[in-house]
């Protein structure tokens, strides 16, 4: 599993920072968190294909979180049969893409399936053969939610002892117990999958958090996640200006994912006011608050690894 960090700004694009966006690239498929303008900037300089973007999920109705989708649609739609896209969001996204295509007499090749988030539909958005998206209630200025993004669970491992004392010889019939089927041996005997595998295996799970004040909605949210991006608009010491944004510092968005049990913490959608010269300092600070965190950085790619 492969989490592109495409940027990690946040109001408006600097020359030296691109608006928070990550890309997940898993079995071959592409989930897009956030589409602020110029995504697709990064999205190809980083060439993790277009034809494989299954997915994009929208956190917010701001400028800098949703203004890309629109050239992120047309640029898929230069391909011939690019497939379908879903597209997750907050009430008046279908509205918000339903009246750009209008305006710019937008060609589209490709069907686009909308989910719009409901009060009270905290919980699974979205699920394919590979993984589930979940979505989750924020505090922002505007509706927000954040999501996150679980690989299914993996089958246990398998027991080649167990296999040949039950008289299944090695070859297909092993990859079919693998793979969740019964099978039978040459004597006859039928072999089920539980009796050759341990129990199933967690997958990698990914959150994303951003806009958000401070908020117990956050817990479920980043529950032992191995990887969260979480929003980080200021440094600690100015949490009167976050709240008032409703927004966290570093010291804030740090505590909740160490609360919440997050492996490893990337902190995004840093001020403009932070030039790169700043990053050291903010590195610094955060290092007081999540035993493994980093301030992000553009281009950035983490590789979630099986560890079992």
């Amino acid at each position: 599993m492969q989490c592109y960090l495409l940027g990690s700004g946040g109001m408006m694009p600097m020359p030296h920072r691109r608006l928070t966006s990550v890309a997940v690239r898993h079995e071959g498929r592409v989930y897009l968190l956030d589409c602020g303008e110029g995504t697709q900037v990064p999205y190809k300089e980083q060439h993790i294909g277009m034809r494989d973007l299954n997915l994009v999920a929208i956190s917010h109705k701001h400028a800098d979180h949703v203004l890309g989708l629109p050239g992120m649609l047309m640029l898929r739609a230069q391909m011939p049969d690019a497939g379908p896209l879903t597209i997750l969001g907050t009430p008046g996204i279908r509205r918000f893409i339903s009246n750009v295509r209008a305006d710019l007499g937008m060609h589209i090749n490709y069907p686009i399936d909308v989910c719009e988030w409901k009060p009270g539909a905290d919980g699974l958005a979205y699920e394919d053969e590979h993984v589930r998206v979940l979505w989750y209630e924020l505090e922002h200025t505007v509706r927000c939610v954040g999501y996150r993004i679980e690989e299914k669970e993996r089958p246990g491992r398998f027991d080649a002892e167990a296999a040949v004392k039950l008289g299944v010889p090695r070859g297909p019939l092993w990859g079919k117990l693998q793979g969740g089927q019964e099978v039978q041996t040459p004597s006859g005997d039928v072999v089920s999958p539980d009796q050759v595998l341990g129990p199933p295996r967690r997958g990698r799970h990914v959150a994303y958090a951003t806009d958000t004040r401070v908020t117990p909605k956050l817990q479920p949210l980043l529950k032992d996640a191995d990887l969260a991006f979480v929003e980080s608009m200021f440094e600690s010491g100015m949490e009167q200006d976050a709240a008032e944004k409703r927004h966290m510092t570093i010291s804030q968005a740090a505590g909740a994912a160490r609360e919440a049990g997050v492996k490893k913490l990337v902190l995004v959608h840093l001020s403009p006011r932070y030039e790169s010269s700043s990053i050291k300092r903010l590195a610094v600070d955060a290092q007081d608050h999540h035993p493994d965190v980093r301030i992000g950085r553009d281009g950035k790619l983490f590789e979630l690894r099986l560890t079992d």
